[in-house]
């Protein structure tokens, strides 16, 4: 049996926190990469809505400058989100994240970021702050890690990059597929003319129909059990990809049937139209939603690709008549939005070019989401001792 000991973080690792502040004037349009809380995912850097600061602001704030191997961990909004900074090129710094930086003789960053992201109940109990929680970095500093020899230390943070490695690759080849179908489609349908494409109201074309949401003071009819029904909010739109098939929360059976709860199926595109305006889905099997989510249904299941780049290059701005584009869309907005119908030569076109890229995306997302499971099943096992990081495969 290999010989585990407990320590605490700063034992094995200097610790310090990212700029505390207003960082929106230091922002310029390129330079010195700058993470924030909504960077940092469990296990993963999100580059989405990326920001810059200059060499000038850097230097004030040297003391948050990230090198490759350290760990960040979130403070506020999802406290205890942890990852791992990547080899990258060029500086980086940070605002409000925790910034570790392990002693490398005995610790691997892999491996305590994944400690620390199975670590989510300590960190939870540890919150300050009644409006808006905070994981102090006083507490973060106490936390108990345990570590085994560096030799297994090392056998689970690759285990760990391997999987990654395969979603990150996943997600990149996704990316590239949906930008080819969306180039296409602006090439055909955006910039060049057609004067037999018609156009009508979207709910002439389409069935569409709107989530709901039942009673927040009546809880029996919320869950978090991934077996009872899927129901999907705009947050669950914003990291799912082009395809959805879970949610952070669900509803009872119940209480779709005693709430009348639209039930939506399976391949159906989805647009979010309250506060937050054009986020894109399709759905992989029967779900819900809430009320901020319009379901474009429809039988000829050809259009969907064509629909999905409709939305996702459509210009909301045009919708609303308020400064706020985000309360001044409604339903009854999206139901009589602008459709454009392709011809049926042109949707077929579209449909033979465009359908087997998102097959592809779909069996990646798939892949995907059976790598994550497979990681956080087998991680508490791995680095409890319970399971020899020798005997797994994949």
């Amino acid at each position: 049996m290999h010989q585990w000991k407990e320590v605490t973080l700063d034992e094995i690792a200097d610790l310090t926190v990212g700029f505390v502040g207003k960082t929106a004037t230091h922002y310029v349009g390129e330079g010195i990469r700058f993470l924030r809380s909504m960077n940092v995912e469990p296990f993963r850097i999100n580059y989405n809505d990326p920001k810059f600061i200059d060499q000038e602001f850097h230097n004030k704030i040297k003391k948050s400058e990230l090198n490759s191997g350290d760990v960040v961990i979130v403070r506020t909004g999802k406290p205890g989100a942890c990852s791992v900074i990547p080899q990258k090129l060029g500086k980086w710094n940070c605002a409000d994240l925790v910034v570790v930086k392990p002693n490398h003789e005995c610790v691997n960053s892999t491996y305590l970021a994944a400690f620390i992201n199975l670590a989510y109940g300590v960190i939870n109990a540890h919150l300050v702050g009644a409006v808006q929680q905070h994981f102090n970095v006083g507490v973060a500093k106490k936390l108990k890690i345990k570590l085994p020899p560096m030799d297994l230390q090392n056998k689970i943070g690759y285990f760990i990059d391997n999987i990654n490695d395969r979603i990150e690759l996943n997600e990149k080849i996704n990316k590239n597929l949906l930008e080819q179908v969306l180039t296409l489609y602006r090439n055909k349908f955006v910039d060049t003319a057609n004067n037999e494409r018609a156009i009508c109201r979207a709910d002439e074309y389409f069935d569409i129909s709107i989530g709901k949401t039942p009673p927040r003071k009546e809880p029996q009819w919320f869950s978090t059990n991934p077996q009872d029904v899927t129901w999907v909010s705009i947050s669950d739109m914003g990291t799912c990809g082009l395809y959805i098939s879970s949610s952070s929360e669900q509803l009872t059976k119940q209480a779709v049937e005693r709430h009348n709860v639209k039930v939506v199926p399976d391949n159906t595109v989805l647009l979010s139209f309250k506060l937050t305006v054009g986020r894109i889905a399709i759905t992989n099997g029967e779900m819900t939603t809430n009320e901020a989510i319009a379901h474009f249904k429809t039988d000829k299941k050809e259009i969907n690709e064509y629909l999905y780049c409709y939305l996702k290059c459509f210009n909301y701005q045009t919708m609303g008549s308020t400064s706020s584009i985000a309360t001044a869309v409604n339903s009854k907005i999206i139901k009589g939005m602008p459709f454009v119908v392709p011809t049926n030569d042109e949707l077929e076109e579209f449909h033979g070019f465009a359908a087997p890229m998102f097959a592809k995306i779909k069996a990646n997302q798939i892949e995907t989401d059976n790598l994550t499971a497979l990681r956080d099943t087998l991680l508490p096992k791995l680095m409890s001792g319970e399971l020899d990081v020798s005997d797994i495969d994949i």
